[in-house]
């Protein structure tokens, strides 16, 4: 494992995949990104999610796992390795997308295969309005997310808040994300560094975290 593994989470559009880039330009990150982009059932799935559901999420369940046992074998002195997913929301998609009898066969896979995957040390959730994310996806222009209704964007939330209000694996972090650029504004970058820094050596697993000196510096090159 990494000496610090972090995972941002949030609907999409929200920004994650900025900030996790941005994690790695200023502290050399290595990057683990959603495989969203390569998923050839995507945007049919939007356009019939009853018909290509069980596809879309066999896909989307391997290809995280397949990259979730790349960072459980990194070297034990790779510094930071910084995920824009975490590996447990796949059973939220699933969950809402799946039939009864396709859900029975995802989760006797996804169980099998969770068993491997490693356990972040911070989980950055981003989070926005609605309103905003939906102009955000429309901005950007994807295929497919044209077709995104904003009910599937408000449910989909309420799942991930019953999920990460159970999580107990890692600290979990709400990033409101509504008025912050830390694409293009220096200030609004150093901020969000700072407040990731932390949060990040405030947990358990973090050189500040149980069994060692909380007042000693991070000793990571990177911070």
């Amino acid at each position: 494992m990494p000496r610090h593994f972090i995972v941002i989470e949030g609907l999409i559009g929200v920004g994650k995949t900025s900030l996790a880039r941005l994690l790695e330009s200023e502290w050399g990150a290595r990057l683990v990104l959603e495989p969203a982009a390569t998923n050839p059932f995507l945007e049919s799935f939007y356009r019939d999610p009853d018909r290509y559901g069980l596809p879309v999420q066999i896909y989307y369940l391997l290809e995280r796992w397949r990259q979730q046992e790349v960072i459980a074998q990194q070297d034990l002195f790779q510094d930071l390795v910084v995920s824009d997913y975490l590996f447990a929301k796949d059973q939220l998609f699933a969950e809402k997308t799946l039939k009864k009898e396709e859900l029975t066969t995802y989760e006797r896979l996804a169980q099998a295969l969770g068993v491997y995957v490693p356990k972040p040390d911070l989980v950055i959730f981003v989070d926005a309005p609605i309103d905003t994310i939906m102009k955000r996806i429309n901005k950007r222009s994807m295929p497919g997310e044209e077709l995104i209704k904003r009910e599937y964007l408000e449910d989909l939330r309420e799942r991930y808040t019953t999920l990460l209000d159970g999580w107990s694996d890692c600290p979990v972090w709400y990033l409101d994300n509504t008025q912050l650029d830390y694409v293009d504004s220096a200030e609004d970058k150093q901020d969000v560094l700072r407040q990731i820094k932390e949060h990040l050596y405030k947990s358990p697993t973090g050189p500040g975290g149980a069994g060692s000196d909380s007042d000693r510096q991070p000793q990571l090159g990177l911070f």
